[in-house]
């Protein structure tokens, strides 16, 4: 890459500001007022139940399209765009009827007449599988996985793109809500192991988390090999000079295997994640930390990855309280064999708990912000401190909310089903398949979409593509992301790293 050139695509992303949070809330709100659209599409009108080309293209249209036109022509007129997405949906599930049936709640085992048990129906699962699980991961990686081509053009506003050392960005919350969605799904290990009354040794739980983490370790090596040997444009302060967000994954499992040492003495791991994040932000303000993170000199292999290493203690932080909403988000409270009344009483309390949940991180937030009752500190996504830490649980928590909502109006029929095989059936009419597949690999689907971004930015000189060009460009992008991940699930498979 030329000198000149790689020198502008640098500053292209360096020494940026950011944006205001409620704007990013308003962007991010384009995913669950697009399920929205999507849920009233099939519970009113069965839309997706025939999965052909059109059902296709509407799926990508809503679930995709919509991002990306969110963070590119109408990154001014967020409000426009939910706009045309919740109304249609608002007026299409108050004036029409369900096509789906309102009832397919299965007959308790009985004996027939001539005397024959009835076989008995297989019990629910402790930990089901929640669509509005799977729209939330789904959403947060599409998003992310055009982010990462998008901010390479003029389209994407730069206040979008990553903050240089203080301040709000839509990428800001992307890196960090990777981290905590991430958190959310590993709890059901945990859970899983309550449910069994297995408890596995500090040895044996590091011997698993290096296994998990070595694969990503070498994406990580192979990332960096790649952008080294390639001379490609890259953002020295956003992870360090050889560190990329790999490593910081790599690491996660083994440190989150010890925390979980832990939980004898501090059983809630939201307080445990708040205990990491404080003590690191004592450290940076009470020690010298904070100035050597931004301001020395890159003297050392240590120092040259600076931002990595200390930031990861903020990620950390992000993942243990993504594994504190996970452990009461993903399990099953009330019996399985209970009734519809219990699971709507169930649900209920779910939607409680997350409505609390969000304004305790948002009452945190607000007080570490505040200049005159509070810490008066500022979100720092280059730090990982606190303030970004509280804001990244407080986002997610309220996204896990607004995507639940939509679940519990619109499929009610998911969380009152009183046996597996209702409840797979539900499942299935509930989930977008394009979700479904971005949530499936996520990870793999990460990788395909930094070695596109990377080819990309290898053939054409992005900041100089005019708007239409760069459109089409992104479009082709997230098709071919779709393709293969649809592809992938449609035939089964599921590659974990």
């Amino acid at each position: 890459m030329a000198q000149s050139y790689k020198a502008l695509k640098e500053d292209f992303v360096s020494n940026l500001g950011g944006g205001t949070v409620s704007e990013i809330n308003w962007i991010t709100a384009v995913a669950p007022a697009a399920v929205l659209l999507w849920s009233v599409l099939q519970s009113r009108q069965a839309y997706f139940v025939h999965y052909g080309a059109e059902a296709l293209a509407t799926d990508f249209l809503l679930n995709v399209a919509a991002i990306l036109l969110a963070t590119t022509l109408y990154a001014d007129a967020p409000l426009l765009l939910n706009l045309l997405l919740a109304t249609p949906a608002i007026a299409l599930y108050a004036f029409s009827r369900a096509k789906l049936p309102a009832k397919r709640i299965s007959v308790p085992p009985s004996v027939t007449g001539s005397g024959t048990a009835v076989s008995k129906p297989e019990k629910l699962d402790a930990v089901p599988m929640r669509p509005f699980i799977t729209a939330y991961r789904g959403s947060m990686m599409i998003v992310t996985c055009l982010a990462i081509l998008a901010v390479d053009f003029r389209v994407f506003p730069r206040r979008f793109a990553k903050v240089e050392n203080w301040g709000t960005s839509l990428m800001d919350i992307g890196v960090g809500s990777f981290v905590f969605s991430a958190g959310v799904v590993t709890s059901k290990s945990i859970l899983r192991d309550r449910l069994t009354g297995r408890s596995s040794s500090i040895r044996s739980r590091l011997y698993t988390s290096v296994r998990h983490s070595a694969p990503l370790l070498v994406l990580g090596l192979v990332r960096l090999y790649s952008v080294k040997g390639l001379d490609y444009a890259e953002h020295v302060t956003e992870y360090g000079v050889h560190w990329n967000f790999f490593f910081t994954l790599a690491l996660l499992p083994p440190f989150v295997a010890v925390s979980q040492s832990l939980s004898s003495m501090i059983p809630s791991h939201a307080i445990l994640a708040l205990l990491w994040a404080s003590a690191y932000e004592v450290l940076l303000d009470l020690t010298p930390l904070k100035a050597y993170v931004l301001t020395a000199q890159r003297t050392g292999l240590f120092s040259k990855n600076r931002e990595g290493i200390f930031s990861f203690f903020g990620y950390l932080a992000i993942f243990l309280g993504g594994q504190a909403t996970g452990l009461y988000v993903l399990p099953r409270r009330s019996s399985p064999n209970g009734s519809p009344s219990n699971a709507t009483a169930e649900r209920k309390r779910l939607l409680v708990r997350l409505a609390s949940w969000s304004l305790i991180w948002m009452s945190l937030l607000a007080f570490t912000l505040s200049y005159n009752y509070g810490l008066a500190l500022r979100i720092s996504r280059r730090l990982a401190n606190l303030p970004y830490v509280l804001w990244v649980c407080a986002f997610n928590c309220s996204q896990l909310l607004a995507f639940c909502l939509v679940e519990t109006f619109v499929f009610p029929n998911v969380h009152k089903a009183m046996d597996s095989a209702s409840e797979q059936r539900e499942v299935q009419l509930a989930t977008s398949r394009v979700l479904q597949s971005y949530n499936r690999n996520g990870l793999f689907i990460f990788l395909i979409a930094n070695l596109m971004t990377g080819l990309i930015n290898l053939t054409l000189k992005t900041i100089e593509v005019g708007t239409v060009m760069t459109m089409t460009i992104l479009s082709g992008y997230a098709a071919v992301l779709t393709a293969i991940a649809l592809v992938l699930d449609a035939k089964d498979i599921s590659i974990k790293i």
